[in-house]
């Protein structure tokens, strides 16, 4: 027999047995037991359709010994040619432009405007204690960017983006679990990214990149047309042959200072709407199927969710899900209330979260985006300033609503256990957010509701504002060179740049980007 794919489903006491999973592969492709036989697993996924969950696997077979599977490709710098190339933002598409060009020699200066990873959790907990922003230390900016504390999702398998398990195999060598490569959903867990996150500093430096923490990049060097440095805050000019824009999606400062320098930036869609929270036990009834009361098997991870559907003409889906995990303050600046989600490693915290959104047009904010293109932008700050002016003014508690009040569009008198640690005060939701955002969200949850029974759930809350989903700018470039089209030797990045939608879409970019400096 020649080498093949097949495919089959395992219950979850199966999969962990190597001889069942073995002898269940022998049979789905027709092989003898007495056969010589050898398998390898490539995908592995959860399917919770049926009465019960099961695991679905990928493997190729063969009779006899399989041929070299994948090898994976280390990280390789070059001797350094002298060319050097500024990175604003030390997220994952900084991070990875700044490997991509090591391997090509050419040495990164990484600027960042945060702190490094481990310093970053200090001022995390300043927000949770005393509602304190940082507006250069938060959630969003630091080492490692947005995703260190906010799961590590590495959901994104499109090759048309880029190479994947490029990307995969330099989170595996710094530090990133095998399992990675195999599982359909995997994640690193905030209490891993920053291991591997300081591990790929450890490589940058040790290849001859340098990086620099709290440089806050305020303006850009231009002369006939090109990039050639920037300018930081403390008032020292950095030059170089090329400038990497990739500063996350938060980065507003960026954008404004972009716009005011005549620098082409464009209006964006985005998404905006809730963290809507439930007991993890609700979503495992829904989502595996689990008897009311009872608990998963063992040998399942909490159940997850990704749903999405059409409702007062625009989508409305869920975001960012994080089973077993916790709703965080994501703010950047003072004066704003922003929310996320994170989970840790082993998913095992008593609640689930996920943003519950609906699109935003460029139609549904003031402004003409052809004449503003901050219009987008300024409608989100908007929103999120009213949401943080309509609590206590000082803290980051949040505004909440239980889903069935939300759908029965009367306040909560009361609202139920959250794992929002600085607190939730109720709040009728149709009153605060954006009437065309309500709706759709209203409308939303009632096709969810319909479809998956219980999600409506009396102990699921609505918590304001998720609004972060995706930049509502975008930095333009060209499609061959990834260069801005006005502006040469300016590569945008990332997300925000409004090129990427996660950690390995966002790294895979730096790659790319690093490919054509």
């Amino acid at each position: 027999m020649t080498p093949k794919q097949i495919d089959i489903h395992l219950l979850p006491d199966e999969v962990e047995n190597p001889n069942a999973v073995r002898l269940a592969l022998m049979k789905k492709a027709g092989v003898s037991e007495k056969e010589p036989f050898s398998y390898r697993i490539l995908k592995r996924s959860i399917d919770g359709r049926g009465r019960q969950p099961r695991y679905a696997l990928r493997a190729e077979v063969a009779c006899g010994e399989l041929p070299s599977g994948y090898t994976p490709r280390p990280f390789a710098p070059a001797p350094l040619t002298g060319k050097r190339a500024i990175v604003v933002g030390a997220g994952p598409a900084g991070y990875f432009a700044a490997l991509g060009l090591l391997e090509r020699g050419i040495k990164p200066l990484i600027l960042e405007r945060g702190k490094d990873v481990r310093s970053r959790r200090f001022d995390l907990k300043k927000i949770y204690s005393k509602g304190f922003v940082n507006p250069h230390s938060n959630y969003c900016f630091g080492e490692g960017g947005a995703g260190t504390y906010s799961d590590g999702k590495l959901y994104t398998r499109s090759s048309k983006r880029g190479d994947v398990a490029r990307v995969l195999d330099l989170f595996i060598e710094h530090g990133a679990k095998e399992e990675i490569r195999v599982e359909a959903h995997p994640h690193l867990g905030s209490n891993v990214l920053p291991k591997i996150v300081r591990a790929m500093r450890e490589s940058i430096e040790n290849a001859g990149g340098e990086i620099r923490f709290e440089s806050h990049v305020t303006s850009f060097q231009v002369e006939d047309g090109e990039v050639k440095g920037v300018a930081l805050a403390s008032g020292e000019s950095v030059e170089a042959d090329a400038v990497i824009l990739a500063t996350g999606h938060s980065a507003r400062d960026v954008y404004r200072q972009l716009h005011a320098q005549g620098i082409l930036v464009e209006a964006k869609p985005f998404a905006m709407g809730v963290r809507i929270e439930h007991p993890q036990k609700t979503i495992d009834e829904i989502f595996y199927r689990v008897k009311k009361g009872g608990s998963r098997h063992p040998l399942l991870p909490a159940a997850s969710y990704r749903i999405a559907c059409q409702a007062q003409g625009r989508g409305v889906f869920s975001f960012c899900m994080c089973p077993g995990g916790f709703v965080v303050p994501a703010s950047t600046a003072p004066g704003e209330l922003v929310l996320n989600g994170m989970s840790l490693s082993y998913r095992s915290a008593e609640f689930a979260n996920a943003g519950l959104v609906a699109e935003v047009g460029l139609d549904d904010v003031p402004g003409d985006p052809m004449t503003d293109p901050l219009c987008a932008l300024a409608f989100q700050e908007a929103v999120e300033r009213s949401v943080f002016i309509a609590g206590d003014g000082v803290t980051q508690k949040a505004p909440a609503q239980r889903v069935d009040d939300f759908l029965a569009r009367r306040p909560s008198a009361s609202l139920p256990k959250s794992s929002y640690i600085p607190g939730l005060y109720p709040v009728d939701l149709h009153s605060l957010l954006p009437g065309f955002i309500c709706e759709s969200l209203f409308r939303g949850l009632e096709i969810f509701n319909k479809k998956y029974k219980g999600f409506a759930h009396p102990d699921a809350v609505m918590i304001a504002v998720e609004s972060r989903t995706s930049s509502p700018v975008r930095i333009p470039r060209d499609g061959q060179s990834l260069m801005h089209p006005e502006l040469r030797n300016l590569f945008p990045a990332g997300e925000g740049a409004g090129y990427a939608g996660g950690i390995v879409s966002a790294a895979m970019d730096g790659l790319n980007v690093a490919a054509r400096v």
